[in-house]
This record gives C-alpha cells, sequence and structure tokens, in this order.
C-alpha cells in the first residue's frame, strides 16, 4: 500500500496556526474563517488524494515549498473573504500575497534541483497558483468591477470545457511563457490591491493581466482544435497547464 503522507495535515496545522495568527492582527469575519478552514481542508483532501493514487513515497522540498504557499493563499483567502464586509489590514494582505507570489519561483527550482519533479508536482503547482488568481481577481473586482473576476475564473472555465469536450484534455507541450503570465497577473493584481495605482493605471494593469492570460489560454486552445481529431487524445487534465498556476 502506498506510503501514508502526513503532509496534507501537516499543512492543515500549519493554516489553523496562521490563521489565528492572522485573526490576532486583523480580525477576521465569521465567513473568512470558513474560508479559510474549507480551503485549507478541500485543498489538502485533494492533494492526500493526489499523494495516494500517484504512490510517491517521499514529498520533496518542491512540493513543500508550494504546500506552504498553499497555506499563505489559504490566509490570504480569508483576509479577502472578510474584507467584504469589513476592514482588514492591507500591510498583511500585501505581504501574505508578495510572499506566496515570490515562493512560485522557488517550488519548480528545488524540485528540480532535487531531483524530484513530478506530475503531481506540477499539478500542485497549478492549482494553487489558480485559486491565488480568482482570490485576487475577486478583491480586486471590488475595486474596478466585476469584469476582473475572469481573470481567476478563465482557468476554471478551461477544466469546465475539458470536462464537455475530451479532446480539450489532451497534454499540452511544455510552455514557459505560462509561468510568465501567471507571473505578471499575480504581480499586477498585487499592485492593484494596494490602492496605491491611480485608477487609469490600475485599470491599466488589471486589463493587461487579462490580455495576457486571453492570449495565452487562447493560444492553447488553437493549438487543442488543431489537434481535437487525433486519436491519442487523453483522457485526463493536463498537469502542464502551469498558468493559473501559470
Amino acid at each position: 500500500m502506498p506510503k501514508v503522507h502526513l503532509a496534507p495535515l501537516s499543512s492543515i496545522a500549519a493554516g489553523l496556526c496562521g490563521l489565528f495568527a492572522v485573526d490576532r492582527v486583523s480580525p477576521l469575519s465569521a465567513a473568512g474563517w470558513a474560508a479559510g478552514v474549507l480551503y485549507l481542508v478541500v485543498s489538502n483532501g485533494l492533494l492526500a488524494r493526489g499523494l495516494r493514487r500517484s504512490g510517491m513515497e517521499n514529498f520533496g522540498w518542491g512540493n513543500a515549498a508550494t504546500a506552504a504557499r498553499s497555506t499563505l493563499v489559504g490566509l490570504v483567502t480569508a483576509l479577502v473573504t472578510t474584507s467584504l464586509s469589513a476592514l482588514v489590514s492591507m500591510p498583511l494582505l500585501i505581504a501574505l500575497t508578495t510572499i506566496a507570489l515570490a515562493l512560485d519561483a522557488v517550488d519548480g527550482w528545488l524540485a528540480r534541483r532535487t531531483d524530484s519533479v513530478s506530475a503531481l508536482g506540477a499539478r500542485f503547482d497549478m492549482e494553487v497558483d489558480a485559486f491565488l488568481l480568482l482570490v485576487l481577481s475577486a478583491y480586486v473586482a471590488t475595486m474596478l468591477g466585476w469584469w476582473v473576476l475572469t481573470i481567476g475564473a478563465l482557468r476554471y472555465v478551461f477544466v469546465i470545457a475539458g470536462w464537455a469536450m475530451p479532446w480539450m484534455r489532451r497534454t499540452l507541450p511544455p510552455r514557459y511563457w505560462r509561468k510568465v503570465v501567471t507571473a505578471v497577473a499575480g504581480a499586477s493584481l498585487t499592485l492593484v490591491a494596494t490602492g496605491l495605482p491611480p485608477m487609469w493605471a490600475s485599470t491599466c494593469l488589471t486589463v493587461l493581466a487579462l490580455a495576457l492570460l486571453l492570449e495565452s489560454f487562447g493560444r492553447d486552445v488553437i493549438w487543442l482544435i488543431g489537434r481535437r481529431g487525433d486519436l491519442t487524445v487523453r483522457a485526463r487534465t493536463d498537469p502542464e497547464r502551469t498558468e493559473v498556476t501559470s
């Protein structure tokens, strides 16, 4: 039987401690607590299932960095949810988001350096990135309009389309540009969230992030359409889709 990994449980425990710490600095609403805990439980539940199915014996330093980033995303989720009904500490929100974005440049490097690159790690990284963009776009949407949610929704629209059209689940060729686009989108939304840029600049940054994501997703969709008749279409979701994760 596959080895039982304690990483998901450790991540939940760390996340709960983090939520208590955040609450001391910037009180969380009941909805904020619920959103943060739900994210920690669901994300780590999916991680545990992935670990069990993959049969991985070692969690790896790259996955550990991604797990730390995922925990930070849970804290950001709690703060953003709270911000819908009460004021939250902006410096704390920006600090947690910035650290989460910075770690995105570390986990892949660690995985390569320790020879622990895996499909599960790539998928884990991707989904954490995707959810962070969704949360950030929800926060910025309260400032610029709900159209901003398109940024966070693109990854999930892509997944839903794959459920309906199996040819869209074909493995995409690796493309570093996806990672660049996600990094730019995350940094842009974080800067806008600070409220420092004037409205016109915030709008331009957000439109730029959306345009880059549409271009990147669009290029992949066009590639898939060109091969939709291929009988070798795979019946699983692409682990290389690192956009949102990147």
